[in-house]
């Protein structure tokens, strides 16, 4: 199959055997072919046949000549091929012809020794002229007229040789569409001046329009009425029509495919997507080969990655509109409401959308318009409103939908479409589907959540984020609902190792790991009956090592009774778990805190675990103030734990670092402690994250201590 699908990719690979045909050309080509053999022109003739550029010439001719090779010896002529662009460029495209004029001849006729090619030399000299050289044309004129008796007795002799023969010769001529308006003009004088040699047949193939247009160009006359001196015997090939074309680009997409996850190809989208908008550009052979050898280069790299219909609409763009295409390229959010990423664009108004919109619409060539716009509504539905004036709502849902079939609708998946690779620290679809088939075994779940805080993507945030989001829209079928307890259980063993600061910085708009782990709890939560999810939760947190997340967790349940943040709390029916629950999970959670603050530090170390503020908040709701005070005083005792609680307490946003005194001082004031953190800043042995830490404790202590209010944003 590899080798079937690197076959189809080429530069126009135009058909050679009849039996291959799709377009309907073959018969014609063996009418015309049975004629050719057939007639025997005493004066010569010049056939045409007309068809736009890329609609197929090439593979007519190769039938024509196909069907002339079948013919017993006797019937078929000698056939001179020849192809002007492959010369297009040189100095002198006369002289080209008649060389290979001589070559097939000098090869087909050893009979006739030196006789025939000397006198087409003969010919060819006096006949040629190099365009750009006007001293040569001079001269050769000048020749002409000094010997014009020459070139008559020359033609005559040359006429007589061909018809004492009586040997058909085809001149085969393509691709005279391809060249310069002068090289055709200098082609068609070439043509005139030999056509009339007798059973010497002309079969040219060109695009009508690019032709006479050159000679009117280049000449200054009617270039319809010339050609109508120089062929005898016109053919308008039809274009083929739009069921050929289409079985056509099936036949090769259906390679291109090959492999491709059913879930990611909808029939019914594909319709769409083909009839309203692709079919409009798929009007020759060649333009099926340009889309499909694009798809050949781009497509292989991210296949399972995107969804198949999507990718092909995007490259029709790029291939048929490229400026469209670069448009949507650098405007992602512009295009998709379900997108992860909050930008200055999100904030715009309808108005304003709709400015933009039709800003590139109105620069799409009017006849492209209508598909081009059809295509873009349909893999980019979020942007019907504004181009539409329909109504488009938006849901999680719908981002659901949208992100299992990895529509480049979606934020995260876009930039997939418009890059050889998948982008460098995304998360591929394969490898979301390897690391979900670990959920049932939560000690290999949790080490590959550790494995992939430590990967960092371009933009400075962890994999591991991406993960925890697109985890959350995976169903019952990617996690079966037995996989929940484990899942949670690697959540509270190792959450705490997920909560990287770049996680956190990296936004003004972005929110820690911490709710990215709570909202998947939430929503796994969800999956289970009201009345187990009580002990679920105390089983995995039971042995969990994770103290802040574990605590989160119950804050946030905490929240939804009502218990903390009013603005966060919820109807009786839509809580996760009861009273009784919550309480039961509150006592574990507070019982973890006591155990970590044990000064023995067997299992756990309160200093280490992270966002130490909101443990000793939990820790002061439900045990009291006193309990905190005591810990505290127990910790500063030691120099080294006192650098390690103020550490714990530093946190960084993208204006800098904050550490306010005033966040202990329910717990301890800054008198008693600020001498020796004075001194211990001058410990060249500290770490740097640990030098910070002192000296922004002292900045800000300082600042108050003048009366000064820190007019940081609270972190």
């Amino acid at each position: 199959m590899e080798n079937e699908n690197l076959n189809i990719l080429s530069a126009d690979n135009p058909l050679t055997n009849p039996k291959d045909d799709k377009l309907g050309y073959a018969s014609f080509a063996e009418n015309l072919a049975n004629s050719i053999c057939k007639m025997s022109p005493p004066d010569g003739l010049v056939m045409a046949v007309y068809a736009p550029w890329g609609s197929g010439k090439s593979t007519l001719l190769n039938f024509i000549v196909h069907y002339l090779e079948q013919k017993p010896e006797e019937e078929q002529p000698i056939i001179v091929p020849f192809n002007p662009w492959w010369f297009s460029g040189q100095e002198d495209l006369t002289k080209s012809f008649f060389d290979q004029l001589r070559g097939v001849l000098s090869e087909k006729w050893k009979s006739q020794g030196n006789g025939l090619l000397k006198q087409l030399d003969s010919l060819a000299d006096r006949v040629s002229t190099i365009p750009d050289a006007k001293a040569k044309i001079f001269a050769t004129i000048v020749k002409t007229l000094r010997q014009p008796k020459d070139i008559y007795k020359l033609k005559e002799e040359i006429e007589k040789t061909l018809r004492d023969q009586n040997k058909r010769i085809l001149v085969v001529i393509d691709d005279i569409d391809r060249l310069t308006a002068e090289e055709i003009r200098q082609l068609f004088r070439v043509i005139k001046a030999v056509a009339n040699f007798p059973n010497v047949i002309y079969l040219l193939l060109f695009d009508k329009e690019v032709v006479v247009k050159a000679l009117e160009d280049i000449q200054k006359i009617d270039g319809e009425a010339y050609l109508e001196k120089i062929v005898q015997v016109p053919f308008e090939l039809p274009l083929p029509d739009k069921l050929s074309l289409r079985r056509l680009f099936e036949a090769d997409l259906q390679k291109i495919f090959a492999d491709t996850p059913e879930e990611l190809f909808q029939k019914d989208h594909w319709r769409e997507v083909y009839l309203q908008g692709i079919e409009h550009f798929i009007t020759t052979p060649r333009s099926i080969r340009r889309l499909i050898n694009t798809l050949m280069v781009t497509y292989p790299a991210v296949k399972g990655e995107v969804n198949f219909v999507d990718f092909i609409a995007i490259e029709t763009i790029r291939v048929f509109c490229p400026f469209i295409y670069n448009i949507v390229r650098y405007n992602s959010e512009l295009f998709s409401p379900y997108h992860l990423n909050l930008t200055s664009s999100s904030f715009m108004s309808d108005e304003e959308r709709k400015i933009f919109h039709d800003s590139w619409i109105n620069q799409i060539d009017e006849k492209d318009r209508k598909s081009i716009k059809n295509i873009m509504v349909l893999i980019f539905p979020g942007i019907r409103k504004a181009i539409r004036q329909q109504n488009m709502i938006t849901t999680s849902e719908g981002l659901v939908k949208y992100r299992n079939k990895l529509r480049i609708c979606v934020g995260e998946i876009f930039p997939r479409y418009f890059r050889l690779a998948i982008p460098e620290g995304d998360i591929s679809n394969a490898e979301m589907k390897a690391i979900s088939a670990l959920a049932n075994d939560s000690q290999a779940f949790a080490e590959k959540l550790l494995e992939l805080s430590n990967q960092i993507r371009p933009d400075g945030t962890s994999r591991v984020k991406l993960f925890l989001s697109c985890l959350r829209d995976l169903d019952e079928k990617d996690i079966p609902l037995n996989c929940v307890p484990s899942i949670l259980e690697a959540l509270f063993k190792v959450g705490d190792n997920l909560l990287r600061l770049e996680d956190q910085i990296n936004s003004s708009f972005a929110m820690g790991n911490e709710y990215e782990i709570e909202f998947l709890i939430h929503q796994l939560l969800e999956r289970i009956e009201k009345e187990k999810r009580g002990i679920i939760l105390q089983e995995t947190m039971q042995n969990g090592e994770a103290i802040f997340t574990i605590v989160w967790q119950v804050v946030s349940l905490r929240e939804q009774h009502g218990k903390s943040e009013a603005t966060r709390s919820k109807p009786e029916e839509e809580r996760l778990v009861n009273g009784q629950q919550l309480e039961e999970l509150e006592q574990l959670a507070l019982d973890k805190i006591r155990k970590a603050a044990q000064q023995d530090k067997i299992q756990y170390d309160l200093l280490k675990v992270p966002r130490l503020r909101a443990i000793l908040a939990f820790w002061r709701d439900l045990g009291g103030l006193e309990e905190i005070k005591q810990w505290v005083q127990n910790v500063i005792k030691k120099d080294q734990d006192l650098v390690e609680l103020l550490g714990n307490y530093v946190v960084k946003n993208r204006e800098g670092y904050r550490l306010d005194s005033q966040w202990l001082s329910p717990y301890l004031e800054a008198f008693e402690i600020i001498e020796r953190v004075r001194n211990l800043a001058e410990d060249t042995s500290l770490t740097e994250t640990q030098t910070v830490a002192l000296q922004q404790y002292i900045k800000e202590y300082e600042m108050r201590e003048r009366g000064e209010n820190p007019n940081y944003p609270f972190p």
